[in-house]
């Protein structure tokens, strides 16, 4: 790589690293760890083609959610940790956040994290991402079919693995921004 195509890549490295690392999270179950393993394979991945790519970020944003399915398509997939505790460093949200917020973030993270990997990977690329369900399908390598019957059992097992989600109200759902907790649609 080349002085320029280096400066480039740090700087990009610099700007973006934080929202990809946000995503990477949300995509391992909110293990710290394990989303920094992936963004960093996905950004070594990204420097050696350096050179050849147009738009960086969303080339990134491919390769993190295609290392996810390779790791939940593997013949012996690492066993996933529940954990009571919030990850060591919470990801910081707008001042405007109320304070049942960071508790609905807290069980909501709580909740993905049980989901098996696919589960979280379709719902993050769904909700968190914004997709629509026929690029879900491609980064995946599925039908769209599979992509909306996973959707609406991740919804409903969501649902059932964290039914105080539904303790917190709609009213602390409107606040936030519908990006973030839009698979919490709780009905009572």
């Amino acid at each position: 790589m080349d002085a320029e195509a280096q400066e480039n890549f740090t700087e990009f490295v610099e700007n973006r690293s934080s929202a990809l690392l946000k995503t990477a999270v949300l995509l391992s179950g909110g293990d710290r760890h394990a989303a920094e393993d992936l963004l960093q394979n996905a950004l070594i991945k990204a420097a050696g083609r350096w050179h050849r790519i147009e738009e960086p970020e969303p080339y990134v944003r491919q390769v993190l959610y295609r290392q996810q399915v390779s790791r939940w398509r593997l013949k012996w997939p690492r066993r996933e940790l529940s954990v009571a505790a919030p990850p060591e460093s919470p990801v910081r949200h707008g001042a405007d956040d109320g304070p049942g917020a960071a508790d609905l973030r807290i069980v909501m993270r709580a909740a993905l994290a049980r989901l098996t990997a696919r589960q979280r990977t379709v719902l993050v690329l769904r909700y968190f991402e914004d997709l629509p369900e026929a690029d879900v399908a491609r980064l995946l390598g599925c039908s769209v079919g599979t992509v909306r019957s996973t959707t609406h059992r991740s919804l409903a097992r969501l649902r059932g693995l964290a039914p105080e989600l539904a303790a917190l109200g709609p009213a602390d759902a409107e606040q936030q921004p519908s990006r973030d907790f839009s698979p919490m649609e709780v009905r009572p």
